[in-house]
C-alpha cells in the first residue's frame, strides 16, 4: 500500500481531496450482504493511508450507509476525521420494500433530505452535495438553487452534480459554482469522453468517477461461475448476464496479460487507467473490505507509458463492452445518456 497519496482538487472550486476516493454504497446496500465491523474499519484504513474522500448516499440502505460513514467518523481518531471529505447524493426515493420510486429535487425536498443526513452522518455541514439523478419535473436550476442557500447557510461547502449531461451540467454551471460531476467512468464504460468531459473541463469543474471496475466485472476477481446473491443488483444488470458475461470477461482476460507483464493486478491497471486520463478525474473505489482496498490503493504506485496505454486500450477499445450499464428501467432516469 502506498504511504503518501497523492491529491487532486475537484474541479477550479471544489475541494482539495485524495487522488483516490472510497465508494462507501457497497457496505450498506446492492451488494449483497456485508460486514459492518469489517466496513468500519476498511473506512478508518482508507482515512489512515490517507483517503480523505469518502463518498455516500441518503438512500444507500435507506440512511444506514450514512449511519454507518457517522460511525466510522465518530471512532477515527480526531485528526484523520478532520482532514475526511465527505461527499453525499440524495433525492432518490425508496419505498419500504427498497423499490425504487423516482427522484425529488424540489427545493423544499432537498433541504428536507440534508437536515436527515447532516444527522445521520452526526455533522455539522457536508462537503460535496448532489442530486443523484435528474428529477425531470424540476429545472436544474431550482435545485442547484436550492444547494447554494445550504452553502450560503453553512450546511454544505460546495455543489456537485450527478449523472447529468453536458447541457445540463451548462445550467447548473451558469446558477452557481459546481466543484465536480460524479458520475460513471471506467475502460468499459468511456461514454463521457464525447460531449461531457470536454464540457466539465471548459466549466472548469471535476469529475469523480464511480464504477471505475464496473462493479467489479473488470477487477480481475469476477467469474463466470460465481452465484450472485438475490439482494446484489448485478444479477440483473445486463453486462453481468449470459453471453454478455462471458464477452466482458473475455476483455478482462485480455487486461490481465498486460497487467501480469508488469507485475500488477487487473484491478490497479483498471484504476491507475483512469487515474491517467487527467488530474481533474478522481476515482472512486468501492471496495468493502481492507484487503481490497490495499490492492485498489496499489494503482497509485502503477505508471502507465505511453506503450502501456496503447496496449490497454487495444485490449479493451471504447464500446467493447456488451449490454448497457444498468436495466433499461434505470437507464431512463439516466440525463448523462441522452
Amino acid at each position: 500500500m502506498t504511504t503518501t497519496i497523492p491529491t487532486r482538487t475537484l474541479g477550479t472550486t471544489g475541494p482539495q481531496v485524495s487522488a483516490l476516493g472510497l465508494g462507501c454504497m457497497g457496505m450498506s446496500a446492492l451488494y449483497g450482504d456485508s460486514d459492518r465491523a469489517e466496513s468500519v474499519a476498511t473506512v478508518h484504513a482508507a482515512l489512515e493511508a490517507g483517503v480523505t474522500l469518502l463518498d455516500t448516499g441518503d438512500f444507500y440502505g435507506m440512511g444506514h450507509n450514512e449511519l454507518l460513514v457517522g460511525e466510522a467518523l465518530r471512532t477515527a481518531p480526531a485528526a484523520l476525521r478532520e482532514q475526511a471529505r465527505v461527499s453525499v447524493k440524495f433525492g432518490a426515493l425508496r419505498g419500504p420494500d427498497g423499490s425504487w420510486l423516482g427522484y425529488d429535487g424540489r427545493p423544499e425536498a432537498v433541504k428536507n433530505f440534508a437536515a436527515y443526513s447532516l444527522q445521520r452522518l452526526g455533522v455539522d455541514h457536508i462537503d460535496v452535495y448532489r442530486l443523484a439523478r435528474l428529477d425531470p419535473s424540476v429545472p436544474i436550476e431550482e435545485t442547484v438553487g436550492a444547494i447554494a442557500e445550504l452553502v450560503e447557510q453553512g450546511y454544505v461547502r460546495h455543489i456537485g452534480l450527478s449523472e447529468v449531461g453536458a447541457d445540463t451540467v451548462r445550467r447548473a454551471a451558469a446558477t452557481a459554482p459546481i466543484a465536480d460531476l460524479q458520475i460513471e467512468y471506467s475502460l468499459i464504460s468511456r461514454g463521457i469522453e464525447d460531449r461531457i468531459l470536454p464540457a466539465t473541463r471548459e466549466l472548469g469543474i471535476g469529475i469523480t468517477a464511480y464504477g471505475v471496475l464496473s462493479r467489479g466485472l473488470i477487477s480481475g476477481h469476477f467469474t463466470a461461475d460465481r452465484q450472485l446473491a438475490a439482494n446484489d443488483f448485478r444479477a440483473l444488470s445486463p453486462r453481468f448476464q449470459g453471453d454478455n458475461l462471458q464477452h466482458n470477461l473475455s476483455l478482462v482476460e485480455a487486461l490481465r496479460k498486460i497487467a501480469e507483464e508488469k507485475g500488477v493486478s487487473v484491478a490497479q491497471i483498471a484504476i491507475a487507467w483512469v487515474l491517467s486520463r487527467g488530474d481533474d478525474i478522481v476515482p472512486l473505489v468501492g471496495a468493502r473490505s481492507r484487503n481490497r482496498l490495499s490492492e485498489a490503493l496499489g494503482a497509485l504506485d502503477v505508471t502507465l507509458d505511453a506503450a502501456d496505454l496503447a496496449a490497454v486500450e487495444k485490449a479493451v477499445p471504447a464500446d467493447a463492452a456488451a449490454g448497457a450499464r444498468y436495466p433499461e428501467s434505470q437507464m431512463e432516469h439516466l440525463d448523462s445518456e441522452r
